[in-house]
């Protein structure tokens, strides 16, 4: 005779309920993912409308249409209204025929943006890939580098870790034989002039290799970790004119080697008062490190560095008391311009997209062009900090 269970016995353990519920959110969001964007589907980049390619060029849309109407220049597709739209290489071929390329010159060193910050969801990779194709598609070549194991941006660049099998910058820092030269990881993207380091799982393993190789009795071995990211960059210097890493949330090798070699850094931060103070244990924890990585020998050397207040929304008020905080705290460090919170970048996001390669006319203008105005403020901002670095007046 079979004793029967008790409810203890009968019902599934905590660990069981959760292991079964993990499974179906991934199992959802995979179905969701596929239906968004399916396993075989390449980016590709929408036109661009006069309006946009004249603020991207610097001149003005009369100027272009008298371009196009006296011979010169590129043939936009016309629609039959008259409106003009350019390809992304389009663009590209307009500025060099105007001469109004921003390249850096001889003399102007790589700038190098590590995007950080210690907490997740504080806006990091949504700001490291708008400001990456904001700056392609203002002229200059840039490299946009993955350094997160978790590949976000990676994915939202249309790259699968997990079906694609690329490599990523693990290869190019890995301590053994195996090293790669950068240029054997380097992808190129769907905007032009904008290439990518992507990233996937296996770059963790820098962050168990790098201890190992401290201890190893070979003292060039992980001693100097931080000059590996910049030594890499070396070998691609000249073929770009901005880097911008997106770092992993999280005080690590990866972290730390990305901030020995960056020019400037940009902190995301979400004006909320947990954030704020999670923020304040984030840079007392690196102040300390970078202490000993310079008393090691490294140069942690910054044109400059700010602080973005990310995911903003103007009508909360605890919100714009954090951000009056943060002004009273460090006002020289912050950029002016906060990155407002809008559905418009999460709602492209579901697609895999950026705001700057969805249609206009698949959100509500107004709401398109709030978020679009917010973005392009940042973006500007940097660009503007970009150029000063180099000695160039403004």
């Amino acid at each position: 005779m079979s004793v029967p269970k008790t409810k203890e016995e009968s019902e599934p353990s905590f660990a069981d309920v959760i292991l079964q519920q993990s499974n179906e959110i991934s199992r959802r969001l995979e179905m969701l993912r596929i239906e968004k964007f399916p396993p075989n589907a390449q980016k590709s980049l929408r036109r661009f409308s006069m309006a946009e390619v004249a603020d991207f060029i610097g001149v003005s849309q009369s100027y272009l249409k008298k371009l196009h109407l006296s011979g010169k220049g590129v043939e936009p597709i016309v629609t039959p209204t008259g409106r003009r739209y350019y390809t992304g290489e389009q663009v590209n071929e307009l500025r060099e025929l105007l001469d109004r390329s921003p390249r850096r010159k001889a003399g102007e060193k790589l700038q190098i943006i590590a995007v950080v910050n210690f907490k997740g969801g504080s806006g990091k990779t949504t700001t490291a890939v708008h400001l990456s194709q904001h700056l392609a598609l203002k002229g200059y070549r840039v490299l946009a580098v993955d350094l997160d194991p978790q590949a976000s941006l990676t994915a939202l660049f249309g790259i699968q870790p997990e079906i694609d099998q690329n490599l990523s910058f693990y290869e190019s820092l890995r301590y053994d034989s195996e090293r790669k030269p950068l240029t054997e990881v380097i992808q190129k993207t769907n905007f032009p002039a904008l290439d990518i380091v992507p990233a996937n799982l296996e770059l963790q393993e820098y962050e168990y290799e790098t201890p190992i190789a401290m201890r190893a009795k070979d003292p060039t071995a992980g001693r100097t970790f931080f000059t590996r990211v910049g030594a890499a960059l070396e070998e691609v210097d000249d073929q770009y004119d901005v880097v911008v890493v997106d770092c992993p949330p999280q005080l690590g090798y990866l972290t730390l080697t990305a901030l020995a070699a960056a020019t400037s850094v940009l902190i995301t931060v979400h004006p909320q008062m947990l954030d704020i103070m999670s923020m304040g244990q984030f840079l007392l924890m690196l102040g300390d490190i970078l202490k000993s990585i310079e008393n090691a020998g490294a140069k942690v050397s910054l044109d400059w560095f700010r602080y973005l207040v990310t995911r903003f929304e103007p009508g909360d008020v605890p919100q714009q008391e954090m951000v009056g905080l943060m002004q009273l705290m460090f006002a020289r460090q912050m950029l002016k311009n906060p990155m407002v919170k809008s559905t418009a970048i999460s709602d492209a996001g579901l697609t895999k997209q950026s705001l700057y390669e969805v249609e206009r006319s698949a959100f509500t203008p107004a709401t398109y062009d709030r978020a679009r105005e917010s973005l392009d403020a940042v973006n500007s901002e940097v660009i503007s900090l970009i150029e000063t670095s180099w000695g160039r007046a403004r």
